[in-house]
């Protein structure tokens, strides 16, 4: 998520260990989690894992740059560490931390990122406490380190009031950080898994002096997804962008609200909703031919006065309007020395009422290691998203398309 998210969930397992521990099966495959399990009784367990992201990229015309020249930027995107733990058959926690900026002349600082109190009693109905993933879309509840492209946010549609900020204040400037805030979820699922649901209420925008929602009205968050064919298994309520086939014939559609009153960003905007509906296709081909994946996703915000205020100083100004993100990839079968090959197209157009449009087209090519644990992609992309970005909707936003390439690199355990 440009540089401002670039977060998502620690995911709660990650390892096969703790799964097996657990009286629910929370993991999609044995090579999905990793890390170390340390065993305190027959009912008491913690886990302990770590991921990185890193790139590079080299973009035409970019900021700072002059003339006809490109400029060469080396990021540390994330630095994760993962705690998790049982103490009773159903309660459980996830502690996880992050860095940012994680690039940087201070070489970055390290905060809570996840902080959940997990009472898990029934696969129909779980409730989690604490500092967690707002329901929103899929990207959001995949996370950087569960999606299928690297460029998820970075290079995506607008955010959530969660994700305008990667970390909290009690000053009217932030609404959660990093696709995160301080609130209740309810989650659980029926029909055999295929429908699920999640739905929570969160602090969201509030506090300080000449700010927006000076009555501390709370944020309702909500997501239903059905799973058409085979079911996505995934800790909670999170999601992956792909299973790289390992996941069985996939074909879930997704939906999702979140609504704040007097939470547009900035003193005066109103109020906000965002819905959004998603969808995953993913089929592994009959003989051993490979894998298709389509991810695709629609965004309609609204603001009930108009974005009419920008002044970053007491908030941050919201998206209005209307956004779609749709990609898709072929896994080529067959190793080429310690992984796979998977070749993807992307296309992200978003179309502010108070801005101007501005979109992206992208291709790219994975190398799939081990799954989620271990990938490296390289990217092409060209638009003018790359200058306009997906964070200020201004009515003075100008930029050129211009053309980028990046290469990153992703590992966990």
């Amino acid at each position: 998520m440009s540089t401002i998210k670039q977060v998502s969930s620690g995911r709660f397992a990650r390892v096969l260990c703790a799964a097996a521990l657990s009286t629910l099966s929370l993991g999609y495959a044995s090579d999905s989690f990793a890390g170390a399990t340390f065993k305190i009784d027959d009912t008491k367990w913690i886990s302990l894992g770590a991921g990185i992201r890193s790139s590079f990229t080299a973009q035409e015309s970019a900021a700072g740059a002059t003339g006809d020249k490109w400029s060469n930027d080396f990021n540390l995107n994330n630095a994760r560490l993962y705690v998790n733990g049982q103490v009773h058959k159903y309660i459980k926690f996830e502690f996880n931390t992050e860095c940012f900026p994680c690039t940087g002349s201070n070489g970055g600082n390290m905060f809570v990122l996840d902080a959940i109190s997990k009472f898990e009693i029934t696969p129909y109905f779980n409730v989690w406490l604490g500092r967690q993933l707002v329901p929103s879309e899929r990207r959001e509840l995949n996370g950087p380190f569960y999606s299928a492209i690297f460029s998820i946010y970075s290079q995506g549609t607008p955010f959530e009031p969660s994700d305008y900020n990667v970390r909290m204040y009690s000053n009217g400037t932030s609404a959660g950080a990093s696709g995160r805030d301080d609130g209740v979820n309810i989650w659980g699922s029926v029909l055999d898994g295929h429908l699920q649901y999640v739905a929570g209420f969160f602090r969201g925008l509030n506090g300080g002096p000449g700010t927006a929602n000076q009555d501390r009205n709370i944020l309702y968050a909500q997501r239903v997804s059905y799973n058409i064919l085979d079911v996505e298994k995934n800790p909670g309520y999170y999601t992956s962008g792909t299973y790289y086939g390992k996941g069985g014939y996939i074909l879930t559609v997704g939906a999702s609200n979140q609504y704040q009153e007097d939470g547009a960003g900035v003193l005066g905007n109103g109020s906000f909703r965002g819905t959004a509906v998603d969808v995953l296709y993913e089929k592994p081909l009959a003989n051993n031919m490979g894998v298709i994946t389509v991810n695709g996703e629609y965004k309609n915000y609204g603001i009930s006065k108009g974005s009419v205020n920008y002044d970053q100083s007491k908030g941050f100004g919201m998206f209005e309007g209307d956004a779609y993100d749709a990609s898709g990839m072929y896994l080529i079968p067959g190793k080429v020395g310690i992984g796979q090959f998977q070749p993807y197209v992307r296309y992200v157009n978003i179309m502010p009422i108070n801005s101007t449009n501005r979109n992206i087209y992208e291709g790219g090519l994975n190398y799939i290691i081990d799954g989620h644990n271990a990938r490296v992609s390289l990217m092409y992309q060209y638009g003018d998203l790359l200058n306009k970005g997906n964070l200020n909707f201004g009515s003075d936003v100008a930029g050129t398309a211009s053309h980028a390439l990046s290469l990153g690199f992703q590992m966990q355990i």
